[in-house]
């Protein structure tokens, strides 16, 4: 969009430069071909010859009123066309700048989730410690039982102290009970723990999605530059247009000074030197705007040629020191293009 605006202007420059062109081309014809006949046709005492070549004076002053009417319209539109570009940048700063702090959010919110499972994590690695100590504990005193159990069975004594069998079983039944418990435990421990990795494996998934996706963001910061280039573009724009403005301007006053005596040629024998006298002073108006003309011809055509070098290169290829100096190249350019040191002042001369 930029690069559109910025070749638009380009061209624009280079439109500047071919009115300018033609604004001195016509300025010299007038003063060295089309007045020089005029006047000998008045000295002649021609007028219907004088009054043909004054409206050919006049078609070709028309022609160029209109080029210039022109200029300044389309300097209008540029002017806009750029402002439009600023605020898209501008809208474009804010919702790049709103899509880092949405995705910095999103970011942050699975981080927290995700440190908040490695909590639960260990501490589940610390139960499922604990339980297998447990049942470790449970089966050494379970296989106690089972063994004490059996030595009494097979006793010659087994008969005088039968009474501490169904003792013996109820021990052993319960400490059987609490190990089936605590690899219950173990299990659901375990379940429990790869629930919490799964979940681990997901937050891990969308936060390398959300760091991707922040990634391809680019740096808004830039934009800042950009709106501010833009700004000053827009402001350089506006005081060329009012420069064309004033073009126009003179021209008509020098149209009134070129055509002020033409009322006279009806009674040319008697007001012969007073419209020869205004030929003269058009003549020499004619000939300092045609030189104006042709020194911010001048500007136009070196800006319209290297204003806008700086689009050929892509600045990402640059290292530091040589986009520095870009950088500063192209601020030099846009300080020069300012029309309150050039353009204006040769047309205001």
């Amino acid at each position: 969009m930029i690069r559109d605006q910025a070749i638009e202007t380009q061209m624009l420059f280079g439109s500047s430069e071919a009115v300018l062109l033609k604004c001195a081309g016509t300025s010299s014809n007038l003063v060295t071909s089309l007045f020089p006949i005029l006047i000998k046709a008045v000295e002649k005492n021609k007028p219907k010859l004088a009054v043909a070549y004054l409206e050919k004076a006049r078609t070709w002053i028309e022609d160029i009123i209109r080029a210039v009417d022109d200029m300044v319209k389309r300097y209008d539109q540029q002017t806009k066309s750029v402002g439009n570009c600023t605020s898209d940048v501008y809208e474009e700063q804010s919702k790049t700048e709103e899509k880092i702090k949405e995705h910095t959010v999103e970011m942050k919110g699975q981080e927290d989730s995700f440190a908040k499972l490695d909590l639960e994590l260990n501490k589940n690695v610390n139960d499922m410690e604990d339980t297998e100590k447990r049942i470790e504990k449970s089966t050494q005193e379970l296989l106690y039982l089972i063994i004490n159990s059996r030595s009494y069975r097979y006793s010659f004594l087994w008969g005088l102290f039968s009474f501490n069998q169904r003792y013996n079983d109820d021990a052993i039944l319960a400490k059987q009970a609490e190990l089936n418990s605590l690899v219950s435990e173990k299990d659901s421990l375990r379940n429990q723990g790869w629930n919490i990795k799964i979940q681990q494996t997901d937050f891990q998934l969308m936060l390398a999605s959300t760091k991707i996706q922040l990634g391809v963001i680019p740096n808004p910061d830039h934009l800042k530059e950009v709106q501010k280039c833009l700004d000053q573009i827009r402001q350089i724009l506006v005081d060329l247009k009012k420069f064309w403005e004033k073009v126009a301007v003179t021209l008509d006053t020098l149209k009134d000074k070129t055509f002020v005596g033409d009322v006279l040629i009806e009674e040319l024998e008697d007001m012969k030197e007073e419209f020869l006298n205004s030929i003269e002073d058009a003549k020499q108006y004619w000939k300092r705007f045609g030189e104006c003309c042709q020194r911010a011809q001048g500007i136009f055509s070196v800006q319209s040629r290297t204003a806008y070098n700086f689009l050929e290169v892509n600045p990402s290829s640059l290292s530091k020191d040589e986009w520095n100096k870009q950088y500063e190249s192209i601020m030099a350019k846009l300080r020069k293009i300012n029309p309150q040191g050039s353009t204006r002042a040769a047309i205001t001369e």
